[in-house]
Parts: C-alpha cells; sequence; structure tokens
C-alpha cells in the first residue's frame, strides 16, 4: 500500500466563493465578526457570545459549501439547513440588536447593535434567495445541482 492511498485531498470550491450566495456568506461573516468586535471592546459579553456562536456557524456552513462536504455528507438537505440557521439567526440578531440599540451606554454597543440589524439584514436576504431556488417537486440530485449553479 503505497503513501498516496492513505491521503485524501481536499480541493477547495472556488467558484462558490464568486458566486452570490459565496459572497453572501463571507458578507455575512464580516459583518458578524465586526459586530463581534465592537461589542468586545464595549465588554458585552451576553452579546458578545451570541455574536461569536453565529458567526460559528456560518463558518461551519461556508467551509461545507467550499469543501463540498455537503455532497458527502448526504443525509440532510443542507440548503434547508442553511435556510432555518438563517431565519432564525436574522430573527434573533433583531432581538439582540434593537436590545443592545435601546440600553446601549457605551459607543461599542450601539455600533454593534447597527451591524448586527445589518448581519440580520444579509442572513434575510440569504434566505430569501436560497428558498427561492429549492423546489420541492424535483429529484434530490437536480435541486442540489440548481442550488450549486
Amino acid at each position: 500500500m503505497s503513501q498516496n492511498d492513505n491521503q485524501r485531498v481536499w480541493h477547495a470550491d472556488a467558484t462558490f466563493l464568486k458566486s452570490r450566495r459565496g459572497i453572501m456568506k463571507v458578507a455575512e461573516m464580516v459583518t458578524l465578526f465586526v459586530a463581534f468586535v465592537c461589542f468586545a471592546v464595549a465588554s458585552s459579553p451576553k452579546y458578545l457570545a451570541a455574536t461569536a456562536l453565529e458567526f460559528l456557524i456560518t463558518l461551519l456552513l461556508l467551509l461545507l459549501y467550499l469543501l463540498k462536504l455537503n455532497k458527502r455528507i448526504s443525509f440532510l438537505f443542507w440548503p434547508i439547513v442553511d435556510v432555518f440557521n438563517s431565519v432564525f439567526a436574522a430573527v434573533y440578531l433583531i432581538v439582540l440588536s434593537l436590545m443592545a440599540l435601546t440600553s446601549y451606554s457605551v459607543t461599542g454597543n450601539l455600533v454593534g447593535g447597527v451591524v448586527c440589524l445589518m448581519s440580520a439584514g444579509l442572513l434575510f436576504v440569504d434566505s430569501y434567495i436560497l428558498f427561492k431556488k429549492i423546489t420541492f417537486n424535483k429529484l434530490r440530485k437536480e435541486t442540489q445541482n440548481q442550488i450549486n449553479e
């Protein structure tokens, strides 16, 4: 058995990063990171934890699509998981940002709340675009190919 047989090569899908969904995921991560930094500067741990958690979830979904793991792990329909995550995260971030905006005492909370609202808007747009592409009356492979385009 040669050494090449034991190695697995991970190929990144660079075209995903250039697609509309890839750009949306990266924009979501950037806004969530900026909100995280703002809340960290303001020393607001309750807002900090929520933005860090959503940043990690978005990063994992981005890596899932970037490394094409959604094709290897096929027992879940990943676009629906992505839509549910985007909708729930957007609602949660709207509530979080409204709390940060109404009770701010430090400028970091104000800026973090505004950036969280922007992130929630991006999450809603992402879920709308993705849900619009999903059709439930086609075979699974046809829908996956349509979503990945």
